[in-house]
């Protein structure tokens, strides 16, 4: 890689391939520090943090103390920054020699540079004109400040409501058009802020940041970044045949599924999250935080799902990691010392997640980590018959507790990667990595080496620009371009607040988006009695069963998806510009999305749409429905229920099995 650092009196430049990406000088600093007064509060794992930093007078004389070391002070001496570059790798590290915890780099853009990345993303994929905070936290209910349904969820002073920047995945990497990427290694509190032309201010609340660089097309930085965060794992193969149906009723889902099976449905797996109980709350149809088998609510299930895996059916469940104060795994965790404590006692911390009180496991303590990998995970679902969970949550983690070992500022985003590692190893312990079906929210650098699979978390039940329907696709594209594989949604979404039920047109078209999703899942979101679900009418269940098998048919397709991701990094759903980065038609699509190189899938996502307009880059399309043929540029598209505008490739050698997919 052609990483540079040009030093002079009065400043450096940090060059990639010969283009400039840091450049300080007196007038304009590349780098600055402060100190910060954090205040950080959380209702129900909503975040608000604000800060009061004093600014140092920015360093202004460089000065050479090494080969790809430089120190820069302020005038006044009250400054100095050390900046190392590494010999043989592409890493800048920045710290603060003056005592500073503040550090702030602006990097230079071009004027038609877009960058993309922040993490999982629902709002925006390019990051141009806005800031987005790096804090894993609840993304919110219908994330739009001044609409009715976001203002009714922050009207209690919980800011439950979101807003566009609020995601449960952040991740401080961003890809440029200009042909370069960097990623932070901090685990810290980060801003990406791009409200600026030409520069892209990345504030730290540390004072040492590490920001890993490359050079390179889109498609190369997706690679690479892959590379930099750990192999991908295979999905297995089982639940690439058919749907995995997600039903929450007890004894009587068992009945539902057969139902759907009769009616002929492509079905893989049963997810019942209700498999340890229920706990009914103001917000809905909740579970008991208890991680083991409820015999109550589903009497003789070891059997029943014995049963289902002989018709190659297997039986998923739900964990997370807390633990319920009123169950019974509580007290043998406090016992043995395994959650975070209070600052001001021993005492165990209990988070309030609404009408009910949990312990957090201490994952910073390995004796915990080890006890929930192989007691809880282990013994009670795996070696219980389970073949596949939702691992939910991993963005709570409260500022104001005392951990085994390190700071809670610091480990807050680490959390959610802890929370993988400890799946991920209870999975191995039992030989089953690349069997068992998992799938996790919650995110920040590093969760791409331990989850296979993301799903895109709780959108509300409608087609709403910043919290619906749309907002999977976007959350797909922008966690694929940092190393996430495989991503999939709740089919029906599942958020159902203040009168917002679901809609037969909502069900309809999220089939049509999760037949081409790696995993197709659906889900009977917090309110089921509420709202329609899969199986209340016949148009509901003649559309399941179509899409299913649409699923299933894609299967072989799918397969060189996985193992393409293993190979190269890149994702199944794919942005645009990863195939064709000369393109700038490209550059800010997000409503339509490449399904591998040779599939393009372009959703209905507003309510009683018919047509929608498509891009089609260079490249002879044939429509999947019609059998026409498309040049490139854009179209209006007829897109009645159940023809989502699809078209693939006619010189991709699984042409003849996309041609099926009308029949």
């Amino acid at each position: 890689m052609g990483l540079q650092l040009a030093v002079r009196d009065d400043g450096f430049d940090l060059l990639i391939g010969g283009r400039t990406v840091l450049r300080h000088r007196p007038e304009y600093p590349a780098i600055s520090v402060a100190s910060g007064d954090p205040w950080v509060t959380m209702v129900r794992g909503n975040f608000r943090l604000s800060d009061t930093p004093v600014a140092a007078r920015p360093p202004s004389v460089c000065e050479v103390v090494g080969e790809g070391a430089a120190v820069l002070s302020s005038a006044d001496g009250a400054a100095k920054v050390a900046l190392s570059l590494a010999p043989d790798a592409a890493r800048l590290t920045v710290t603060a020699l003056s005592g500073h915890d503040r550090i702030t780099v602006d990097v230079l853009l071009a004027p038609d540079d877009v960058l993309w990345g922040g993490g999982e993303q629902m709002s925006y994929l390019a990051l141009n004109g806005r800031t987005f905070p790096i804090w894993t936290s609840e993304p919110g209910v219908g994330r739009e400040p001044g609409t009715p349904l976001t203002d009714q969820a922050s009207a209690d002073g919980s800011f439950a409501g979101g807003d566009y920047w609020t995601t449960n995945y952040p991740e401080p990497t961003v890809l440029c058009s200009g042909g370069w990427a960097l990623s932070l290694a901090n685990a810290e509190y980060v801003e990406l802020d791009a409200r600026e032309p030409g520069r892209l201010r990345v504030h730290v609340w540390s004072g040492a940041v590490t920001i890993d660089l490359f050079e390179g097309a889109p498609a190369d930085l997706t690679r690479q970044l892959g590379a930099r965060f750990g192999p991908r794992q295979a999905l297995p193969e089982w639940a690439l045949g058919g749907a995995i149906v997600g039903l929450k009723q007890g004894e009587a889902s068992f009945e539902r599924l057969e139902a759907l099976i009769e009616a002929g449905a492509a079905i893989s797996g049963l997810w019942c999250e209700d498999w340890v109980g229920i706990r009914e709350t103001s917000f809905g149809r909740r579970l008991f935080w208890d991680w083991q088998w409820n015999a109550d609510r589903y009497p003789d299930l070891p059997a029943r799902i014995a049963a289902l895996k002989a018709r190659g059916i297997r039986f998923l469940g739900y964990v997370n990691p807390y633990l319920a104060v009123d169950g019974p795994l509580y007290p043998e965790a406090a016992a043995k010392g395994f959650f975070a404590r209070c600052l001001d006692s021993d005492e165990p911390y209990a988070v309030d997640f609404g009408e009910f009180h949990a312990g957090v496991v201490d994952f910073t303590n390995p004796d915990a980590a080890a006890w929930f990998a192989e007691e809880v995970i282990g013994k009670r679902m795996l070696d219980f018959g389970l073949d596949g969970w939702m691992a939910d949550f991993g963005e709570y983690l409260p500022t104001d507790l005392r951990l085994y070992s390190g700071d809670p500022m610091q480990e807050h985003n680490r959390w959610p990667v802890r929370w993988a590692e400890v799946n991920a190893r209870a999975v191995a312990s039992r030989g089953r990595t690349g069997d068992v079906l998992w799938f996790m929210r919650a995110g920040h650098t590093g969760v791409q080496a331990h989850c296979p699979l993301l799903w895109a978390g709780d959108q509300s039940v409608d087609f709403s620009r910043h919290d619906g329907i749309g907002t999977v696709i976007t959350a797909a594209l922008s966690s694929g371009l940092v190393g996430n594989a495989f991503s999939h949604s709740d089919v029906g979404g599942y958020t159902s607040l203040f009168g917002n039920v679901r809609t037969e047109e909502l069900i309809l078209r999220w089939y049509e988006l999760g037949a081409f999703s790696p995993v197709m899942r659906t889900h009977e979101g917090n309110r089921p009695d509420d709202n329609l679900q899969i199986d209340s009418n016949a148009e509901l269940i003649d559309g399941f069963v179509r899409w299913s098998k649409v699923h299933a048919r894609l299967a072989p397709y799918v397969r060189h998806l996985v193992a393409e991701a293993q190979a190269t990094g890149l994702p199944a759903q794919r942005a645009l510009f990863l195939h064709y980065p000369e393109d700038r038609e490209t550059f800010t699509i997000q409503d339509q999305f490449l399904y591998g190189a040779d599939l393009m899938v372009a959703p209905v996502i507003e309510a009683g749409a018919v047509t929608r307009t498509v891009y089609l880059p260079q490249g002879d399309w044939r429509h999947v429905w019609s059998g026409v043929d498309f040049a490139a540029g854009w179209h209006d598209v007829p897109a009645p229920i159940g023809e989502p505008p699809v078209f693939y490739r006619r010189t991709s050698s699984f042409a003849p099995l996309f041609a099926e997919l009308a029949r």
